[in-house]
């Protein structure tokens, strides 16, 4: 799990359940705001880690 993808996917679990349970009271809008972090996370993680791909970095 030390693989970048791994510890992006660790990360954006770890800050989705924080933010759900400090922004909610509802166990059902918690789950639902912290999906949606956590596919927002993931999502913009892989679309900026292609779109920086073709860098010459």
């Amino acid at each position: 799990m030390t693989s970048h993808l791994g510890l992006l996917v660790l990360f954006a679990f770890f800050v989705a359940l924080v933010s759900a349970t400090i922004s909610h009271d509802d166990p059902a809008a918690q789950f639902r705001f912290g999906a949606r972090i956590f596919g927002g996370f993931v999502g913009a993680g892989l679309v900026l880690g292609w779109l920086m791909y073709p860098l010459p970095f």
